[in-house]
């Protein structure tokens, strides 16, 4: 199950009179300011605007749009109901995020549990959703896709070529742009070419766990099994886009030093020690890198994770002008 445009659709519930305008959802609503797309509506998208493109970017491509900013409390609150009623179907479900969850159920009528799903959602909600079947979550996740907005769509390894085969690799869930482009590197760049490759020769060239995974994604294959266990968070994290690039570097210590501090509060707070902290530097205009360091020993002790983050900065190089930092803790356990 997968809520179509949630976070701006959400918006549009709260704001009736955007109904059909492009509505953009990021940062604290001002697009001359730094910040990145949350979620566009389906009338923002064709503009070319979409999750992660640069606010400023957004409002040269829709001038028109209407800008918000992010309401964590509202889309937590809403997708808190959606997932109440999916609970209610007595399907397995295993919830991935705010608008997502696999839903384990055998029958002999998926279409008609897939209609009967949105049903309860739009009644809990006034949301719409978007219905996947498979035989397992690889396929249910991707026949999502086919079946925006509103729909539902059966992917299985009957059509699985018929309608995956031709499109690029990184139409997979699970191969990003960066695997794309090695892969395309090695000749392979559509889903079926990955497919009808050997296993052996591609763990030879992305590793033994990588390659014939890569292969049996491309076939259809993935785990069908659904855990309703709830998700505990591998890490907690914070970051901080800057409006003007940070050209000192005793104020992006200062800045590190900062999030790290809050960090730590939402480690404490979690009641888990932290084993390894990371810190992310955004270099301007858009060039990003990440460093980490392991810590002595796993813990929440607020000084530590401050100097675990400053010994990960050192690792950066200093004196290029900063537009964005950010830091994550990673539980031990």
């Amino acid at each position: 199950m997968d809520l179509d445009q949630f976070i701006a659709a959400v918006e549009v519930l709260r704001h009736p009179e955007l109904r059909g305008r492009p509505v953009v959802v990021g940062g604290d609503g001002d697009p001359t300011k730094r910040g990145v797309v949350s979620t566009a509506s389906y009338e923002a998208r064709k503009f070319g605007v979409h999750s992660g493109l640069p606010l400023r970017t957004a409002v040269r491509r829709c001038p028109d749009a209407v800008f918000l900013p992010v309401d964590a409390d509202a889309y937590e609150a809403a997708s808190a109901k959606v997932m109440s009623a999916l609970r209610e179907t007595h399907a397995v479900v295993e919830v991935l995020g705010w608008d997502e969850a696999f839903l384990g159920v055998e029958t002999d009528d998926p279409e008609g549990f897939a209609r009967d799903v949105q049903r309860r959602v739009r009644e809990a909600s006034d949301l719409d959703c978007s219905v996947g079947i498979g035989q397992n979550k690889l396929q249910a996740k991707l026949a999502t896709e086919f079946g925006k907005p509103a729909g539902v769509y059966r992917l299985t390894g009957e059509n699985w070529f018929d309608v995956l085969g031709d499109r690029t690799t990184d139409a997979l869930w699970g191969i990003g742009s960066k695997t794309a482009k090695r892969l395309a590197g090695l000749g392979i760049t559509t889903v079926r070419e990955l497919a009808g490759t050997d296993p052996h020769v591609l763990a030879a060239e992305l590793g033994p766990t990588t390659g014939p995974w890569l292969v049996g994604i491309a076939r259809g294959r993935a785990s069908a099994v659904v855990d309703s266990t709830p998700h505990v968070a591998r890490s907690r994290s914070r970051e901080t886009t800057f409006q003007e690039n940070l050209q000192d570097w005793a104020r992006v210590r200062a800045e590190v030093s900062k999030l790290a501090n809050r960090v730590a509060g939402d480690v404490l707070a979690e009641g888990r020690p932290a084993a390894r902290v990371v810190v992310k530097v955004r270099y301007a205009p858009f060039f990003t890198r990440t460093h980490g360091r392991a810590l002595p020993a796993p813990t929440t002790d607020a000084h530590e994770i401050e100097r675990g983050a400053l010994a990960a900065l050192e690792l950066f190089i200093a004196g290029r002008p900063v537009r964005l930092l950010g830091v994550r803790a990673e539980f031990s356990r």
